[in-house]
């Protein structure tokens, strides 16, 4: 009999969310306030955590900018951690070079657990804080030529929802969590990048989704958010379907295959 009532309850949980979503396309969501949160920011010296640092400084939060020639100093609890620093390598997998395999997770998965250790009790103890992963739309998809990044960016898309799934299991519904996943950005990194169905997106624009998404506690990200709908469609397609879509939309950028650096 309890397996039963547990199946209605689930039934209408479902059908209260998907009612609770449509309301939510017509009505704005409530932003909260960021000011005097203390925010720490890895890869703040370019692209995203640069303009993101900019963002949260609009607001009047204290910024913590931790990029690979920068020095933490001692402010206090941080309150927001944005996990953005990230590698990439483009290669085929036999001209990438181990020690850029080993980087790429080092920096784009495992920097996220380290970080996220070292300030995640602070949270817990006061159930107030905002964890942000910036991982890719290559985390819920693949393109040739980036296998390594490919890989790091599904783990760190992994690390968001059970992340997520573990913090609501202990009750820590005060502490927030945001994942951002976009699609090329211009930020330099990718030389060269070009799609005929994706656009190549400005740091601003992307940026301004992820603050909007983290002022208004959104769970997943997407730039732009027409992704979502294209991801969850070829879950559901046959594979000859998804190799068509692939052809059709023509990614290309410089990437080092058989050691010479070709466009893709």
């Amino acid at each position: 009999m309890k397996i039963i009532l547990d199946l209605l309850l689930l039934l209408l949980i479902i059908i209260y969310s998907y009612l609770e979503s449509l309301v939510k396309v017509f009505i704005p969501r409530r932003r909260k306030s960021v000011a005097g949160e203390i925010v720490l920011i890895t890869g703040a010296g370019h692209g995203i955590g640069r303009q993101t640092a900019y963002e949260f400084a609009k607001r009047k939060s204290r910024l913590v900018l931790w990029d690979i020639n920068k020095v933490k100093k001692e402010v206090g609890d941080v309150t927001i951690v944005v996990n953005n620093a990230g590698a990439i390598y483009p290669a085929d997998l036999l001209s990438t070079k181990d020690e850029e395999i080993t980087k790429t997770f080092e920096v784009n998965i495992l920097g996220h657990f380290w970080i996220t250790k070292a300030l995640l009790p602070s949270m817990i103890r006061r159930n107030h804080g905002h964890i942000v992963t910036v991982a890719s739309v290559c985390g819920h998809g693949v393109i040739p030529y980036l296998i390594p990044y490919c890989s790091s960016k599904f783990a760190a898309v992994g690390f968001h929802r059970a992340l997520t799934s573990e913090l609501e299991a202990l009750g820590k519904t005060g502490i927030k969590t945001s994942c951002l996943c976009p699609v090329f950005v211009n930020t330099g990194f990718t030389k060269n990048p070009s799609t005929r169905i994706w656009p190549v997106l400005e740091t601003d624009k992307v940026v301004r989704s992820l603050i909007d998404g983290i002022l208004t506690d959104k769970k997943m990200i997407f730039v732009p958010s027409y992704i979502n709908i294209s991801l969850t469609i070829e879950r559901f397609l046959p594979e000859r379907a998804v190799a068509a879509i692939n052809h059709v939309q023509d990614i290309h950028f410089e990437a080092v295959i058989g050691h010479k650096i070709k466009m893709k």
